[in-house]
């Protein structure tokens, strides 16, 4: 893979986290009961967002963990934010849980395509590449 190549996957995984992000804010603003028809509207696109750039991210790199599976899980976990709110603390939790370790899968998988990222930038200044 190139530099190029890197940076752009770099950049779309950096943006995915960010959407990992707003995915767990909005749980907590279901636990809260604090949302409106717009925090809604606003959760499923993220939840479109996420799934559509999971595919495009698959594509591109080969992902052990997480899997396509657990990330459709979750999503089709969470409907929408009053499904959300009306859930018990319990299982609210267990989704954190979900979220929590797929939210770190992405970060662990950002760190190895930065160490490559290094490397492609080092050989490139020592004129290797």
């Amino acid at each position: 893979m190139n530099a190029k190549d890197i940076n752009q996957l770099v950049t779309q995984i950096e943006t995915h986290i960010e959407c990992w992000k707003q995915f767990n804010h909005f749980i907590s603003l279901a636990r809260a009961k604090k949302f409106g028809p717009a925090d809604e509207n606003h959760f499923l696109e993220i939840k479109s967002i996420i799934v559509q750039e999971l595919e495009l991210l698959y594509a591109s790199i080969e992902v052990q963990s997480p899997t396509r599976e657990e990330i459709h899980a979750l999503i089709g976990n969470a409907p929408s934010l009053r499904y959300l709110s009306e859930m018990s603390e319990g299982a609210l939790r267990g989704l954190e849980t979900q979220w929590h370790k797929i939210y770190i899968g992405w970060h662990a998988i950002l760190g190895q395509l930065k160490v490559q990222q290094r490397g492609v930038e080092a050989s490139t200044f020592w004129g290797k590449k």
